[in-house]
């Protein structure tokens, strides 16, 4: 008989963990920015979330990106139907988030999760952060319900309003109205302005005709739609903006149909298809000529999302990377100890914890926006083109590189890795395309001034007393560095480096907000460390040819990679210098 072969080692898996109570900063971020009854209120959700999403919403994620949606033309008896059939993972999925969590009403409506009154933004989206580190796909529709949920009160007429709201913002799965925004025609992607689809009157009712090529949840018992009415003028002032039923009154199909579902690169479990517009039934929601304006809103809600989804995605993917570093050996070693996986690690983890600060912060501004305050409508205006810009860059990176922490075996679809990353390059496609975004960022500025907004928050921010004066004189320096930076970008006669202007704006900012949240509990200084790194290697002047390997700071770094508590005196080792 031959020898038996030793056991060998099992390869580190993280399934089955709790993805809150594993993220040993989470709980502490949120206590400083949520108020503390919200906070105390939403724990046990988020410990219970954490719970499922590390176990079974992963393993339903999984199951239904493997076996996508499909489209039903007809029954086998030749009746039109016009069905997606999805795979029960996702539907569980569906009502996990619609349902259970309430995602899509939480912010409408009181009585989500015990709640009496509406939740603060910042709760739905802490929750959608957990949530889309199991599935990608879905987050996309619950956005898009919430957004088009808003985009209605905001501008609908009441009796719309009245009619629909219900079904929008209920928690009863069989009575949900699912969202969808059909905008992207084939010659009108990112130039709106072109957009083709005509709006016509018949009677007292409108009527749309046209084709939309690429509307995601195209099931969906709602939809935005932007199209042109015949006789309005040429360009954005031209359209305006209609609420499409799937039904009509009298319980018939609305009139158009599905063409075909998109053969999608990632977010698989979820169904997109072209859509062709044959004198559908619509209503005109606000104004006419106003329609790109008053969708700008939706878009820039579905685009916070992105950035809540990006921050998610790159947590789940650095989480795993530092189960596996935590847990493995090679060469005598945990990888964790290892110098040069030391420095893999902090390139995720500091893009990883800015898209994070800036969704909270966003998220907090954008509470107080809807309450009428002007400043914060400012900062919602530059902070969300932002973090939609930065942090779905990021993403695809930091999911790669976490792949490649996890070696062979991450290229392996029984694994999250593969999953991560073909989600994570939609975000930057998505809402916008990078260009398009940083553009908006420069857009904000010249037509709204919110440069000079944002500079006074950050330097309002920085007046925590708390916050070592050192740290915040290099902060304030480099901040009216970027301030001057940003001005001659804005001023330039071309376009060529809104990217990087808007890079640093973003880098800027999130730095000051680590700082800032430091400064807020003053016990745990691992967020000013946070700061101290992304000023060194993200706004600094540096020497590619320069060692600079510090052992006195090897400590630090350690502690930031097992997410243990830091001291004020090694964070103030890492400031540069």
């Amino acid at each position: 008989m031959p020898d038996t072969p030793q056991t060998m080692p099992a390869i580190p898996d993280s399934h089955g963990s709790n993805l809150f109570t594993s993220d040993f900063g989470l709980s502490a971020l949120l206590q400083v920015y949520l108020p503390k009854d919200v906070y105390r209120h939403l724990e046990p959700h988020l410990v219970r979330l954490g719970e499922r999403a590390g176990g079974e919403l992963d393993e339903l994620a999984s199951t239904a990106d493997k076996n996508p949606p499909t489209l039903q033309h007809r029954t086998r008896s030749g009746q039109n139907v016009q069905k997606i059939n999805k795979h029960p993972a996702y539907i569980a999925l569906e009502r996990a988030a619609y349902s259970e969590l309430g995602l899509a009403a939480m912010t409408h409506r009181g009585g989500v999760l015990g709640w009496p009154a509406p939740f603060p933004p910042l709760a739905k989206y802490a929750l959608t952060f957990l949530f889309v580190q199991a599935e990608f796909g879905l987050c996309c529709p619950v956005s898009m319900t919430d957004s088009l949920t808003s985009t209605l009160r905001k501008f609908g007429d009441p009796d719309l309003v009245a009619r629909f709201l219900p079904n929008l913002t209920t928690v009863d799965f069989d009575e949900l109205y699912q969202g969808a925004m059909f905008m992207t025609e084939q010659g009108a992607g990112s130039d709106v302005s072109r957009v083709a689809t005509r709006a016509y009157r018949d009677g007292d009712d409108w009527k749309l005709a046209g084709d939309k090529w690429f509307c995601s949840n195209p099931d969906a018992g709602l939809a935005m739609v932007l199209a042109r009415p015949d006789g309005a003028p040429a360009g954005i002032k031209g359209l305006g903006l209609f609420l499409l039923p799937k039904y009509l009154a009298d319980g018939s199909r609305n009139h158009y149909r599905i063409i075909r579902l998109k053969d999608k690169m990632g977010s698989r479990s979820m169904a997109s298809g072209e859509i062709q517009l044959e004198g559908a039934t619509a209503y005109l929601v606000g104004e006419l000529g106003r329609g790109f304006n008053q969708m700008a809103d939706m878009i820039n809600m579905s685009r916070l999302s992105n950035g809540v989804r990006a921050a998610g995605l790159m947590r789940r993917a650095v989480g795993e990377a530092l189960f596996i570093a935590r847990n493995r050996s090679a060469f005598g070693k945990q990888l964790i100890d290892m110098p040069l996986m030391q420095r893999q690690l902090i390139k995720m983890m500091l893009p990883a914890e800015q898209a994070r600060s800036m969704f909270m912060q966003t998220a907090s501004c954008m509470e107080r926006a809807d309450g009428g305050d002007q400043e914060a409508q400012k900062l919602v205006r530059i902070l969300t083109p932002m973090i939609k810009f930065r942090a779905c860059r990021d993403a695809r990176k930091v999911t790669g590189d976490a792949m490649e922490v996890r070696g062979g075996c991450g290229y392996i679809e029984e694994w999250s890795d593969p999953r991560l990353v073909r989600d994570a390059h939609l975000g930057s496609i998505w809402e916008g395309t990078s260009n398009i975004v940083a553009l908006d960022v420069v857009r904000s500025i010249k037509r709204d001034n919110t440069l000079g907004y944002l500079q006074d928050y950050l330097r309002k921010l920085l007046g925590a007393k708390q916050i070592p004066e050192a740290s915040r004189a290099l902060l304030t320096r480099t901040l009216d560095s970027v301030v001057a930076f940003v001005e001659s970008v804005v001023d330039a006669p071309d376009d060529v480096e809104v990217r990087r202007a808007a890079s640093a704006l973003y880098h800027i900012a999130t730095a000051i907000f680590f700082a800032w949240e430091a400064a807020q509990a003053a016990t745990d200084w691992r967020r000013l460390a946070f700061s101290h790194l992304l000023l060194k290697h993200k706004l600094l002047p540096a020497n590619p040819l320069e060692a600079c390997v510090d052992p006195a700071q090897q400590a630090v770094l350690k502690s930031l990679f097992e997410e243990a508590p830091v001291s004020l005196a090694a964070a103030m080792s890492l400031l540069p210098a």
